[in-house]
Parts: structure tokens; C-alpha cells; sequence
């Protein structure tokens, strides 16, 4: 099982048909499972990953 280890929350609102009714809208994160380089499976957001990728690109290089 991966382990949750990003803290982002879903964003809510409402939809707004042409009659302006309000009904509520969930907008979900985007959560992947990414497998790091010691084995470990964690459930991140794909932003989050592209982070991680970055970083240790910039460490290699270092």
C-alpha cells in the first residue's frame, strides 16, 4: 500500500448553470503513485513529483 504523503486537499465551489443555480463542485487533487529509489511506493500529486524529479536532477548534476 502507498503511503499519502502529500497534504493537499481538494478545492470546492459551485457550478453555476445558465439559471444561476448553485449545486457544489469538488475539484480532486491529482494523486499518482511514484515509486522512490529505495523501494518505497508514495502517493503524491503529479506537481509534486515533477518537483522531486527536478531536485534530484540538480543534485546528480552537483
Amino acid at each position: 500500500m502507498a503511503k499519502k504523503v502529500t497534504g493537499r486537499v481538494q478545492l470546492t465551489g459551485n457550478r453555476r448553470s445558465h439559471s444561476l443555480r448553485a449545486t457544489k463542485h469538488a475539484q480532486k487533487t491529482n494523486l499518482q503513485i511514484m515509486t522512490l529509489e529505495d523501494g518505497t511506493k508514495i502517493r503524491t500529486t503529479t506537481r509534486e513529483m515533477r518537483t522531486l524529479r527536478k531536485l534530484s536532477k540538480k543534485q546528480e548534476a552537483e
